[in-house]
């Protein structure tokens, strides 16, 4: 293998390399820099993450760029701001010795103004997400007609999250004589449509082609019910003291509720999710690389970008949609040679999907149980005797505290005070019994400990084997109906299908379980909390709060029921939600529907009309994603 010295870099480069202890290029590096260097051409680079491509590319551009002219020489496009800030970070520590170079990054939820004022200085290399920069190119504020390099850093997940015309607008505002590199994980079809149109002739070097993964990445899965997999999350996280990892769920919403659940047992998690604050999410984000959390909790989308050293799992609260993502999720741990976990919760019916991803990626999966309660307690107790054994007395002794320890004990036999002492310790740990593996039996939580009610509340029952209840979450929560169903079924330990959601409100909604799992659900929610309030489940009346899908409400269903506002009535007005037809959430004209699925164009003001508006105006089918 080669060294950087036989790949051609400059001494700065190689100068500011040795001081960060990087000695010896990974293998996307080793191949990709000789091309960069060397005849300036299109480049396409395949590699998963942790491969280190960040260097594979940013290495060779500062080698090539030429620091005495004062324009914008090169872009780099990135999908998400972390990415992006971590780019930018360590082109800095590259370029330590190569002072002249000025770097910029660019990115949403920060001041645009700020950006503004320092893209004045003309950065040489500017690093941007698509949405920011088509901002900052409509107010004219950055020129990118002379660049000479466009780099797009993980290219996937760039058409992943929607920016397929924002690149495509980008890209067309670039000279024709640029030289594109392009570094993604996967090569989908867009991806080589855009190679197609913008690269041609380009070099092309694959790492772990064909999805072979890091082999240092221990693949495993266990099968749990849903409303178990909290639990089971914390039995695994409880047996390994040293457990430095990243959960990935499916929705926001989850991952707020999960970290807040682990929080209960005192484990120290924090979320990460769309709707965090630029200052929030950098304080998470300082938390856990400075070891402050022992569990980073995202979704895919804010996951991105995400460069942490040291993690020794990552587990899969739910599976994702693609292959891609498995592959990214999972290249954040077993980096720089080191062994790492990566542990998949899935029902009985997903284990084909597991079967799947063994095809695909060309790997195995190793099936593994959850902990036991007893045998968790077993570690722990160990882990306390252990450290027991380790303290070493204090150096300055009281002797009157020594004399009544020792005077209080002094009848009790050895055998006896270790019982009392493991009693104490085994107080201090929270079991739950449960046998958790193949979905195991409920314990405690089974049905039978709420049949004392009767038939209580029978009157509130539907004629479809289901019973309704109300929860005080609702549309300012952002909540959707996928969400409601998965927090639904994490507290209550009941499979999705048992559950349904009939309405959602600004305040409340109203969602559904099968009759035989009803008696337990208020119970299931007593003390439960959500984003620090407490939440509420009753159960309610059929067709109360507003109407049903067929009559009045906030989601008008057949273009039944009055807007929240003005909706106007009749068969084309509807609530904010409106199905076929739905008037708007303010001043809905006819047609309206906030969010209008066949006939809904109005947006939440001026509603109008149109076949599938946006939010605002009825314009066009939504709000183009910003980041």
């Amino acid at each position: 293998m080669a060294n950087f010295t036989e790949l051609g870099l400059s001494a700065p480069l190689l100068k500011a390399l040795t001081e960060m202890g990087i000695e010896t290029p990974t293998p996307i590096q080793e191949q990709a820099i000789p091309i960069l260097t060397g005849e300036q051409r299109n480049f396409i680079g395949l590699a998963q993450t942790g491969t280190g491509k960040t260097a594979a590319f940013g290495l060779p551009l500062l080698e090539v760029l030429d620091a005495d002219k004062r324009h914008t020489q090169a872009l780099i496009l990135a999908p998400t701001r972390e990415l992006g800030q971590q780019i930018a970070q360590q082109l800095q520590l590259y370029a330590k010795y190569m002072s002249a170079i000025r770097i910029q990054v660019v990115y949403g939820g920060a001041s645009i103004m700020e950006q503004i004022r320092a893209l004045k200085n003309t950065p040489h290399i500017i690093i941007a997400t698509p949405g920011r920069l088509m901002d900052l190119m409509s107010r004219k504020a950055l020129s990118i007609k002379d660049i000479s390099h466009v780099i797009l850093d993980e290219a996937d997940e760039m058409l992943n999250m929607g920016f397929k015309e924002d690149i495509d607008e980008i890209l067309s505002h670039t000279p024709e004589d640029k030289v594109t590199w392009l570094f993604s994980a996967t090569m989908p079809r867009d991806i080589r449509r855009i190679v197609s149109k913008y690269m041609p002739e380009a070099a092309e070097i694959a790492v772990n082609k064909g999805g072979e993964m890091n082999k240092n990445i221990k693949h495993q899965y266990v099968v749990v019910r849903e409303g178990d997999k909290t639990e089971a999350l914390k039995r695994f996280i409880e047996v390994s003291e040293d457990m430095r990892g990243i959960v990935f769920c499916r929705t926001k919403i989850i991952t707020q509720q999960l970290a807040e659940d682990l929080k209960k047992y005192d484990i120290k998690a924090e979320p990460l999710h769309g709707d965090l604050s630029q200052s929030q999410r950098d304080q998470v984000m300082k938390r856990f690389k400075a070891g402050g959390l022992k569990i980073l909790i995202a979704t895919d989308v804010a996951a991105r970008g995400i460069d942490v050293n040291d993690l020794t799992h990552v587990f899969h609260h739910s599976l994702p949609d693609s292959f891609a993502f498995y592959t990214h999720r999972s290249g954040r741990t077993a980096r720089a040679g080191k062994d790492g976990d990566s542990i998949a919760f899935v029902s009985g019916g997903e284990v084909r999907k597991i079967k799947m991803l063994e095809r695909e990626l060309k790997m195995t999966f190793e099936k593994i149980t959850i902990p036991s309660a007893s045998g968790i307690g077993l570690i722990k107790i160990t882990q306390w005797a252990e450290k027991v054994l380790a303290a070493k007395p204090v150096a300055s002794k009281v002797p009157e505290i020594e004399a009544k320890v020792k005077e209080l004990f002094a009848e009790l036999e050895k055998e006896e005070l270790v019982e009392k002492l493991i009693a104490i310790e085994m107080k201090k740990l929270s079991f739950d019994s449960r046998d958790l593996n193949e979905g195991g039996s409920r314990g405690e939580r089974g049905g039978d400990r709420d049949r004392d009610r009767g038939e209580r509340g029978s009157d509130r029952r539907s004629s479809n084997g289901k019973t309704r209840f109300f929860i005080n979450i609702g549309d300012m929560d952002r909540i959707d109906e996928r969400e409601l169903v998965e927090m639904v079924s994490m507290q209550t330990r009941l499979s999705t299908e048992d559950i349904s959601v009939d309405k959602i409100e600004d305040k409340h909604s109203y969602f559904e379980i099968t009759e035989q799992h009803a008696e337990k659900v208020m119970d299931d929610f007593k003390g439960f909390t959500f984003r620090g309030r407490d939440i509420r489940v009753d159960k309610a009346a059929r067709g109360g709060g507003g109407g049903g899908r067929y009559g009045g409400g906030s989601r008008g269903g057949f273009g039944g029921g009055s807007g929240r506002r003005d909706g106007g009535r009749g068969f084309s007005s509807g609530g904010g939600r409106g199905g076929y037809s739905g008037g708007g959430r303010r001043e809905g004209g006819r047609d309206g529907g906030s969010r209008g699925s066949f006939g809904g164009g109005g947006g939440r003001r001026e509603g109008g009309s149109g076949f599938g508006g946006g939010r605002r105006e009825g314009s066009g089918s939504g709000p183009r994603r910003r980041v």
